[in-house]
């Protein structure tokens, strides 16, 4: 493919809660066995984008641990390859990333010292399928300056935490809000963006001369009515899990088989980095409905309507109801959770009850067995 990708992946996000103090937003567990980055990932091995670059910054362990082999997404190649970029202090720059413009002027020998014509821009915070070969094609044939790909979502969803557009007929950008108070429309911007090289550097160059630092506000804001920018509608599955509810939602939308069929079984596929775990034990007593149970796990209680992720062990006498156990979770025997996220590497002692009344809660228990 003529182009190279970019993901965004080193924001911090308060609405995240308690759920983004141990990693990075891309690095999120999703569908038991992934990580929201696979998605981003495995949309741009699939189009043939062979040369991609991950911008990361707050709290990376957990996502650079992920990314540490670039074989899984078929990155591994003597041509192109994974980057990994993270805040580097130098004799003229000892800021972290301001913003996704400053992410990118700061990394802009990455852009210079490639050859491909075109840039796809994404972030790592959205489940998705896309090819992004379409994209492009619709970016040429409409001699767009910008392409941004955007959704149209449904009456009455809250859409305040996006940024909303409004098109003419030629789907031509008009109008662009960030986060707007009372949105003027229900279209909205999924955070994927198609533009030539060498205008996203001269766009980049001249942010950081007037000391601006964010893609959307300076740069998709500020020059629509200047440059040919142009929404690309998406009607396929996308959803974004910037906080506790639509993280909780979005992995629960893997419980319905219509879903799982598209993402799963449907070419093409999603690939993540594979762990070397047993199969998941179901031991006499044990009780499962309409769950998923990742590769690890010890199920002894009874779980329903819920998303058990890698090595998680349920006791005996436990029930584990609309719930997401994260990684390395030990839940005691006797055991209730409802309506619950628990945090990886927990340990829920025993005869515990957790249930979100309002809404989800998250579950922080602190960690016994791996206490010196």
């Amino acid at each position: 493919m003529r182009a190279i990708g970019i993901i965004l992946a080193g924001g911090n996000n308060h609405r995240m809660k308690e759920l983004s103090q141990k990693r990075a937003i891309g690095a999120m567990p999703i569908a038991g066995s992934y990580r929201s980055i696979d998605f981003a990932l495995s949309n741009m091995s699939n189009s043939h984008i062979q040369k991609v670059a991950v911008f990361t910054q707050y709290n990376a362990r957990s996502l650079n641990e992920h990314l540490n082999s670039s074989k899984w997404w078929d990155f591994g190649r003597k041509q192109g390859g994974l980057y990994v970029f993270t805040p580097t202090i130098t004799a003229e720059n000892n800021f972290w990333y301001r913003g996704t413009a400053d992410a990118l002027y700061q990394n802009l020998s990455f852009l210079k010292n490639s050859h491909e014509p075109y840039v796809v821009i994404a972030s790592a915070d959205c489940v998705y399928k896309m090819d992004f070969n379409a994209v492009l094609e619709y970016h040429i044939a409409k001699k767009a300056d910008i392409t941004v790909v955007c959704k149209e979502m449904s009456a009455g969803m809250n859409i305040e935490r996006y940024g909303t557009i409004k098109m003419n007929e030629d789907c031509r950008i008009e109008e662009f809000e960030e986060k707007p108070i009372v949105a003027k429309s229900n279209t909205i911007s999924c955070g994927i963006y198609v533009i030539r090289r060498r205008q996203l550097i001269e766009m980049i160059e001249r942010c950081a001369e007037e000391d601006r630092y964010d893609f959307v506000k300076d740069i998709l804001i500020r020059y629509k009515n200047m440059k040919r920018i142009f929404g690309y509608k998406i009607k396929d599955y996308w959803r974004n899990i910037a906080t506790v509810e639509d993280y909780f939602s979005t992995n629960m939308d893997f419980l319905k088989p219509e879903i799982r069929d598209y993402f799963f079984k449907q070419y093409p596929d999603i690939y993540s980095k594979v762990d070397d775990l047993p199969p998941a034990k179901y031991n006499v007593g044990s009780n499962v409905k309409n769950s998923l149970i990742a590769s690890g796990c010890i199920i002894n209680g009874t779980v329903e309507n819920s998303i058990i992720f890698k090595e998680a062990f349920i006791g005996n006498n436990c029930t584990i109801k609309n719930s997401i156990i994260l990684n390395d979770v030990y839940i005691g025997d006797n055991t209730y959770i409802e309506n619950c996220i628990v945090e990886s590497r927990d340990t829920v002692p025993a005869n515990s009850f957790h249930k979100g009344e309002n809404g989800i809660k998250v579950v922080i228990e602190r960690n016994a067995r791996y206490v010196l």
